[in-house]
């Protein structure tokens, strides 16, 4: 394993570790993205996570690094049955230049995302169908729709989520 994935490894998922490190050390040199891009890929579920959150925040700055990786995003790592995998690939696919059917798989991976047990990724699910909903408006019913029922039947957090983004896409 590479110096900068060694910073991602540990034994608790509760910990972030290095991982400010990791996105310092990618800001200074943008090359060293791609492998912490497919550290998400990597066997160690921490490194995974890890390497999920570093991604997340260095795209927030510079969402354009994301684009050349949009297939692995889409067909791969979307696909991975990891918690802190997926509320972040929840926040990353809205950064994405998409054509039609790619959105429209993306909006797929999202709305399937509402059915986890985890609430932070049914949270940030809701946000990213949210974020597209607001570009396109055949999306617009669908999204109030799943927002209206969560608003009833989901966690605290959903809730409070769901009457918020409920609130911006009546407008």
């Amino acid at each position: 394993m590479t110096g900068i994935l060694k910073k991602l490894e540990g034994d608790d998922r509760r910990s972030i570790g290095r991982v400010e490190e990791v996105v310092n050390a990618v800001l200074k040199e943008p090359a060293l993205f791609e492998t912490i891009f497919n550290a998400m890929l990597a066997d160690d579920p921490v490194v995974r996570m890890r390497a999920a959150d570093a991604v997340e925040k260095i795209s927030v700055i510079h969402p354009q690094y994301l684009q050349p990786y949009k297939d692995k995003l889409i067909k791969r790592i979307s696909s991975i049955d990891q918690q802190e995998v997926r509320w972040h690939v929840a926040q990353l696919l809205p950064r994405l230049a998409l054509s039609g059917p790619e959105r429209k798989t993306v909006v797929n991976i999202l709305f399937g995302y509402l059915n986890d047990k985890s609430k932070i990724v049914k949270t940030f699910s809701l946000q990213a169908l949210s974020d597209f909903a607001q570009q396109d408006d055949s999306l617009r019913p669908r999204v109030v729709e799943v927002l209206a029922d969560m608003i009833q039947t989901g966690s605290a957090a959903v809730k409070s989520r769901g009457k918020k983004l409920l609130s911006e896409l009546k407008k």
